[in-house]
């Protein structure tokens, strides 16, 4: 089993990457968040300790994040590959991870960086819309909808969330540094960092990785 992690701040293109990458390569999508969903929506344990603490606004905790990553991974058996994307996020959590490996037999293999400066990535989230009937996703700058504020697909109306307000996101931003700062001297100091610039598009973005593995 091997394993590769994309770290990156909100904005930073990390699940446009995955998708890509998924496409191009036999690397399974894992996405911390997508996991919690699904394992609360099929009523795993797991899963239902996870949201005896999202139900009270708490954050899930470390222990139980890494319980929920190792099942999804063991699922695919030893030959398989991994794509973590939200995981881990803390210095803490990379420990929990390489004790995770470690029990399965596995190896991370590289870590990357998806990095863009701070305004990019201010713009970039700011301008994301969400169809309330639908679920369909625009950009005001990147993918405008034919009319402002609605649908292109069903006419509903366009909607802001409200996390991607500028000043819920410069403090994502903020706690999202603090957090990953340790976390990233961390895997460069095991050699395992390479930082890609996010800037540059997903479709070179995904190929600068995918000539480094």
């Amino acid at each position: 089993m091997k394993a590769i992690v994309l770290l990156g701040a909100p904005g930073a293109g990390k699940g446009s990457a995955a998708e890509k990458i998924k496409e191009r390569t036999r690397y399974q999508h894992v996405s911390t968040g997508d996991m919690l969903r699904d394992a609360i929506k099929c009523g795993s344990e797991v899963g239902l300790e996870a949201e005896t603490y999202m139900k009270r606004g708490e954050l899930v905790p470390d222990e139980i994040m890494i319980r929920l990553v190792e099942e999804r991974m063991r699922s695919g058996g030893g030959d398989a590959a991994y794509m973590l994307d939200g995981f881990p996020r803390t210095d803490n959590q990379a420990t929990l991870l390489d004790s995770a490996l470690e029990r399965m037999g596995g190896t991370l293999e590289r870590v990357f960086f998806l990095y863009a400066p701070r305004e990019l990535l201010i713009t970039r989230l700011t301008g994301r819309r969400i169809c309330r009937s639908c679920g369909a996703n625009y950009h005001a700058v990147n993918i405008p909808p034919a009319v402002e504020g609605v649908c292109d697909n069903c006419g509903g109306e366009l909607y802001q969330r409200s996390d991607d307000q500028e000043d819920t996101i410069v403090n994502r931003l903020e706690v999202y540094n603090e957090q990953t700062e340790g976390l990233i001297e961390r895997y460069e100091k095991a050699g395992l960092l390479a930082r890609i610039d996010s800037d540059c598009g997903v479709d070179a973005m995904v190929d600068v990785i995918l000539e480094i593995l």
